[in-house]
């Protein structure tokens, strides 16, 4: 049960046009993590803005960019970051058993060298925050500058979003 009441766009109109561009930008949906965010429109309208351009205006192959944070929400302990995300991540090619595999990380055989990458850099950054340099040139090594910076921004983005999605304990739509 989340730590505070959700805010409700119906009962307070000061957020309610917030509410409806989020849910129009989010698949009609008002999901509770918006709705714990909304408490506070300035971060809330931030949020949305970073992770629209996260995960829709980046050029970061989104199988990529879902492995990055399955693997993050695994390491944070967070599901409901996992559950939302699974969807995602088969849409973007991974298979059933790779998101399972996400659990086990960079060191599943289920992974393309790619994939590895991915999941050894997300882990480094999620557990460690520096990054050795071995890690850093096979990243650097398999995607350009621009993917490197838009991967990086996706883990320590997601990293944010684990963090809120527990410290507040949101419940599970």
């Amino acid at each position: 049960m989340a730590r505070i009441p959700y805010a409700d766009p119906v009962a307070n109109p000061d957020i309610a046009l917030l509410a409806a561009q989020i849910k129009r930008e989010r698949g009609g949906k008002l999901l509770n993590l918006y709705k714990m965010l909304l408490h506070s429109p300035p971060v809330a309208r931030g949020w949305l803005n970073l992770f629209t351009a996260i995960r829709q205006q980046t050029v970061l192959p989104g199988r990529y960019r879902e492995l990055a944070i399955l693997r993050v929400a695994v390491l944070n302990g967070a599901d409901y970051e996992f559950a939302q995300h699974v969807p995602f991540a088969l849409k973007d090619g991974c298979t059933p058993e790779q998101v399972e595999g996400v659990r086990v990380g960079s060191s599943s055989p289920l992974f393309d060298v790619k994939d590895r990458a991915v999941l050894a850099y997300t882990e480094a950054m999620t557990r460690d925050i520096r990054v050795p340099e071995a890690v850093f040139a096979q990243v650097k090594a398999l995607f350009p500058d621009r993917e490197v910076v838009e991967l990086t921004a996706t883990v320590a983005g997601y990293n944010l979003v684990s963090r809120f999605l527990e410290a507040m304990a949101i419940d599970h739509e």
